[in-house]
């Protein structure tokens, strides 16, 4: 397994390599070598060093390979006969890289070099002690070069696994952190097309009624035709003006354009009402005090999708609201008759406006429900209104 570096990576790691060969040469060269195999005396050395530093440069590109090298220059280094050595410190580098840089695999081998480096390095050393009479005399300082080999390689083999461990968990912050933003971003891509769906579907509705009824109304009455045209042009007007104020939002994400509130309502009904449709408004109790800004723009919200949809969907009886503003809820209701499908036309189902509706009403706590009964469509929704409960006024008093 091979990992990208950078090239500045390889080249410095090119460089400690030829560093560490240049100044590990002269200390094996000048050890004393008169076990060494045949007649090769100190330099014997020279494929030793070139060996560990070939596995030095190689530790962080291919942890793996250079594991290899590793051994394959501590076979060297015993088969010559050669003692431990200035050299043998690019071992504990690469058993660092093993832990720290390493696959699954590499990783697990790394630990083993440790265990079994340490047995073979005593056994090495000791290889001649057991021959002699003394050999049990020899154990306990055998123990004491095992166990010692054992926490240097193991050491390095450990700080190795801890920065793994730290590597890991960065990146897991990095990837949380990345997940978070994308669903920040899906949250407020979700927010402006349910804003924008809002919008634009209310407005249309409006128009095409709208224009529909001048159509008709063109040779009979100029005057409806010409009301009929006005409110369609304030309304288009009005859907641009949103609109505008979303893509502003779009590409200012902080900023904030005013939101539609309670006050806006009656705007809305006098829209629907110069659709041609009948509107019965009712709000019984009405609200006492300040309605939190997020309650005022999901009933604004809410409703306006429901007048939406009983203007495309709805018959000719008239559409029916009421509001009851409580303690600490608000409930709202919108019915409307639902027109008769003609024959060989397909029903239209719900789309995004109720999943909208739904969405706004829980993003709040609340809950939203619709459906169609004996031919009147239904939209039920319950809001919080994280007001305290009020005591009721004198007058209330005195009329219990």
């Amino acid at each position: 397994m091979f990992r990208p570096l950078r090239p500045y990576q390889a080249a410095v790691d090119a460089a400690i390599a030829v560093l560490f060969a240049l100044m590990a040469l002269p200390f094996e060269l000048g050890a004393a070598s008169g076990t060494d195999a045949g007649n090769l005396g100190g330099w014997s050395a020279i494929p030793v060093v070139l060996l560990l530093a070939a596995a030095l440069g190689l530790r962080r590109f291919s942890p793996g390979l250079a594991l290899g090298v590793a051994w394959l220059g501590a076979i060297v280094q015993m088969g010559f006969g050669r003692g431990p050595g200035f050299a043998d410190l690019a071992i504990f580098a690469v058993l660092y890289a093993t832990a720290a840089y390493g696959s699954r695999l590499v990783f697990w081998l790394g630990l083993s070099s440790v265990i079994v480096g340490s047995g073979t390095i005593t056994v090495y050393l000791f290889r001649w002690a057991f021959l002699g009479s003394g050999a049990l005399s020899n154990i306990p300082t055998l123990i004491f070069v095992l166990l010692a080999a054992l926490f240097a390689l193991g050491l390095s083999w450990t700080a190795g696994a801890l920065v793994r461990t730290a590597m890991r968990a960065r990146a897991n912050r990095v990837a949380q952190s990345r997940a978070e933003q994308e669903t920040v971003a899906e949250q407020e891509r979700t927010r402006i097309a349910r804003d924008m769906h809002d919008i634009v579907a209310h407005s249309l509705a409006v128009i095409i009624a709208q224009s529909d009824g001048a159509r008709y109304a063109a040779a009979s009455d100029p005057e409806a035709q010409s009301a009929a045209l006005g409110t369609i042009s304030s309304t288009a007007r009005s859907a641009l003006s949103d609109v505008r104020l979303l893509l502003t939002q779009l590409r200012h994400s902080q900023a904030e354009g005013p939101q539609p509130t309670l006050a806006d309502l009656e705007q809305l009904y006098a829209q629907v009402r110069a659709a041609g449709v009948e509107l019965r408004v009712d709000v019984d109790p009405a609200p006492r005090g300040e309605v939190p800004a997020s309650v005022q723009l999901s009933v604004y919200r809410i409703l306006q999708e429901a007048l939406t949809n009983a203007l495309r969907h709805g018959g000719a009886s008239g559409v029916d609201v009421s509001l009851a503003w409580h303690a600490d809820r608000v409930d709202l209701e919108v019915r409307n008759e639902v027109a008769p499908v003609a024959e060989g036309a397909e029903r239209r189902t719900g789309g995004h406006g109720l999943i909208g509706m739904r969405e706004r009403a829980q993003l709040i706590g609340g809950r939203l429900d619709a459906a169609a009964a004996d031919g009147v469509f239904t939209v039920t929704a319950s809001l919080p209104t994280g007001a305290a409960p009020q005591l009721p006024t004198p007058t209330e008093r005195s009329a219990r």
